[in-house]
């Protein structure tokens, strides 16, 4: 019997080197799922309870990997499923491969049931590379040009296959006009910015007394390079979310995130730079870096699409981060005077101490902030660190200390709800032998933590390390968009859209094989973070937490201050509580020395 496309496609994810495949099945990949039955030993299909896990789980998998990922769905319903965990790995400039079945190409054009045009529905989100396998002797050039562009381009790519050529007999190209021959294999290329330039770069950078630096993701796997540079200007170190593992917290002039969730060490660094060097990062958000023309400033960058875009650059340095530090680092002149340095290091200092003594502040029933405080200090070494997006991303951004050989995920650019435990599935399957910890509100867990929560119980036995621990903010708020309506627009809670149904996450947990815990007085936490961690399985943590903890910025702008009186003004309901809380978050500002 001789092999088919779908067969031969299999195959040829195994020779990249792809060991998985995240999906659901369905007709329109029939061909597909019947092909699987002779790659089992060598090629896993990893069923998720819905496709947009499927895609969040291979997002995640090329984050923490740095490597391509594959997700598959049927055509129809299921390729549209996948659509926002594939707009999370474009926009955080992640490698992922959809591959999607489709009506049969006699069908095409006739309305046919589950017919979608699906070249138009993937045009943007993988508009580098999305084709149809018409043929047979087409199907080789389309998974190898798919991957290798998701590959160069750190992207997602697409192929949709047909479900007849699915079954048809594999064809090798024959000898002749029209036909593609390609193979397997790419390696990056070293990207080097010319020797000009990088002096140009170091001018800027030597000719600075106070220089602060913001890396990103892109600087993965510059950590040692960053922290020379660092030592040599004397500089301190912020970092975007998604570059949070980039470089350990533990170093004294690392100031943390950036932005509105955000610390007061990085904002008042910005604020009072003179040079900025911006490594592997496109944070988008101008306001929080230094006003243009106050600092003089440098970008390093793989992609020369995304240099100069965020602040008016004196040099542009298109390269990979690691080797371009490398080639500046001997043209940089080492500041003898310090004082910009141990400023930083003072702020820093005090930011840790203010971060301690909000999370031991009261709130009804608990303090969100006490969650993470306890946690930070527990985290094992190699832990991987998995958020969602919402106010529980404020807390994880700001209190956990990242440590070297720990890894995080979040969704940077795209912000999406719901990716924290799809994401702890596809880092446990990357890395079966470290433990994942996940951080959720109640809301996106409602929205689809639930379903993911089942896969993650049904694969936890084939782990090495089976520790995946899910934390739930559980206060029956969107909290985040609660916040935003009264900060942002001025307006008080609106209960018809911001109010959630409760549900026992806990009792939820153990439902389903898992073990549960529910916390709802302060000296119970760190009792609950041990016992999660004393557990060798899938855990989670059900914490009954004040909605009236403000997500305090690192400082607070007069429009927002402004939009939030209005909401008070206006009838807000926990007007009262959020006047305390607030107060007692930025008193800790001031007394705190």
């Amino acid at each position: 019997m001789s092999q088919t496309v779908a067969s031969f496609i299999l195959s040829r994810l195994t020779e990249w080197g792809v060991k998985r495949v995240f999906g659901y099945p369905g007709d329109g990949i029939n061909g597909l799922m019947g092909a699987w039955h002779e790659h089992e030993d060598e090629l896993e299909f990893i069923q998720c309870r819905h496709e947009e896990i499927a895609a969040f789980a291979s997002s995640a998998e090329a984050k923490v990997t740095g490597d391509v990922s594959v997700c598959m769905a049927t055509s129809g319903p299921g390729a549209i499923h996948l659509l926002n965990g594939l707009y999370d790995a474009k926009l955080d400039h992640q490698p992922v491969v959809a591959i999607v079945g489709q009506q049969a190409r006699t069908a095409l054009g006739g309305s046919y049931q589950q017919e979608v045009d699906l070249t138009t529905l993937f045009k943007d989100v993988a508009h580098e590379y999305v084709h149809v396998c018409m043929a047979p002797q087409q199907a080789r050039q389309l998974i190898d040009r798919a991957i290798r562009i998701a590959k160069a381009e750190r992207t997602v790519t697409c192929v949709i296959v047909p479900n007849d050529i699915q079954e048809s007999p594999w064809e090798e190209p024959s000898r002749e006009h029209g036909m593609m021959f390609s193979s397997v294999g790419y390696s990056a290329p070293r990207v080097l910015p010319h020797d000009e330039d990088l002096r140009r770069a170091a001018d800027v950078l030597n000719a600075g007394s106070k220089v602060a630096m913001l890396v990103g993701q892109g600087a993965r796997d510059a950590t040692d390079d960053v922290i020379q540079v660092a030592e040599v200007l004397g500089a301190g170190i912020a970092k975007a979310l998604n570059g949070r593992y980039v470089v350990p917290d533990d170093l004294p002039y690392v100031t943390g995130s950036i932005g509105l969730l955000g610390t007061k060490p990085t904002d008042h660094m910005m604020e009072n730079c003179d040079t900025l060097l911006m490594v592997g990062s496109s944070f988008p958000y101008s306001e929080w870096l230094p006003k243009p023309g106050q600092a003089r400033a440098v970008q390093i960058d793989v992609d020369g699409k995304m240099i100069g875009i965020r602040y008016p650059m004196e040099v542009n340095l298109v390269g990979d981060s690691s080797e371009t530090l490398k080639a500046l680092l001997p043209l940089l002149e080492r500041k003898e005077d310090r004082s910009w340095r141990e400023d930083i290091e003072g702020e820093v200092d005090r930011w840790w101490r203010i971060l301690g003594e909000r999370a031991q502040q009261s709130a009804n029933p608990l303090n969100p902030q006490l969650l993470f405080h306890e946690l930070s200090s527990r985290l094992p070494d190699n832990a991987i660190l998995t958020s969602d997006s919402g106010s529980a991303t404020n807390w994880w951004a700001r209190h956990l200390k990242m440590r070297r050989g720990m890894t995080s995920a979040l969704s940077g650019t795209l912000a999406s709800m719901c990716p924290a435990v799809p994401y702890a599935l596809g880092a446990k399957f990357a890395f079966p032998d470290r433990p994942v910890i996940a951080c959720i509100g109640d809301g996106a867990f409602q929205m689809l933590g639930i379903n993911a929560m089942i896969d993650l119980q049904r694969y936890t036995e084939r782990w090495q390390n089976k520790q995946t621990i899910v934390l739930v903010l559980h206060n029956d708020d969107l909290n985040q968009v609660t916040w935003e309506q009264r900060v942002m627009s001025g307006d008080p809670k609106l209960e018809v859209s911001q109010v959630l149904p409760d549900f026992p996450y806990a009792r939820y947990a153990e439902l389903i094989g898992a073990k549960g815990i529910r916390v709802d007085e302060p000296g119970q936490v760190a009792q609950a973070w041990d016992e999660a961690f004393a557990h060798d399985g899938l855990t989670l943590i059900e914490a009954i937490t004040d909605p009236e903890v403000p997500p305090l910025p690192p400082h607070i702008r007069f429009e927002q201050a402004t939009g939030l009186a209005k909401a008070l003004m206006k009838g807000e309901p926990a007007g009262p509580e959020i006047v305390k809380e607030s107060f007692k978050g930025k008193l800790q500002e001031f007394i705190t020395r």
